[in-house]
């Protein structure tokens, strides 16, 4: 009987743990002329090992991207996938279950990133939602001056990278 709580509970805490992560990303980018730009920047994404599928929308140059499920994932090396395949990102809207996240001082811990929630939300949040990166690098220079621009983070303790994100 001991050993089967002890089960459940762990059953319990990992799949906790399993649901805080990203689960999908809407990403922008700019600079596509062709369906072979859209090509070769896919085919870049998709060597990455955290991502699961990945859907096109030429009319849009939008790229729907699945992550793998367990799998962390760096938004940075996702910009760098389309740097170095001649493009640029224009915006980053990623899909976060917060279901066993706590959020402290309007930000949240995933792996050792840190992300800041820059639209000031309170409220508990739960279920899956879209933040979107307001970075330089990952949304317009408009976007990202307006949320940036009285920012005075300091690098976390735990050596990640913090990113301001919007709901």
């Amino acid at each position: 009987m001991k050993t089967l709580k002890i089960f459940i509970l762990f059953l319990t805490l990992t799949t906790g743990i399993a649901n805080a992560q990203f689960t999908k990303a809407e990403l922008q980018v700019s600079g596509l002329t062709c369906a072979l730009c859209s090509k070769a920047t896919e085919k870049s994404l998709k060597t990455l090992p955290f991502v699961g599928d990945i859907k096109t929308d030429l009319m849009r140059n939008i790229f729907i991207i699945t992550f793998k499920s367990g799998e962390a994932v760096n938004f940075d090396l996702i910009s760098k996938k389309v740097q170095d395949a001649g493009f640029f990102v224009n915006s980053l809207k990623a899909t976060f279950n917060f279901n066993g996240v706590n959020i402290n001082n309007n930000a949240f811990s995933y792996g050792s990133d840190t992300f800041r929630l820059m639209n000031g939300t309170d409220k508990s949040l739960s279920g899956e939602v879209a933040v979107t990166i307001v970075d330089k690098g990952f949304a317009p220079r408009s976007v990202s001056k307006k949320y940036l621009g009285q920012t005075t983070d300091t690098a976390p303790a735990n050596g990640g990278r913090i990113y301001h994100v919007a709901i």
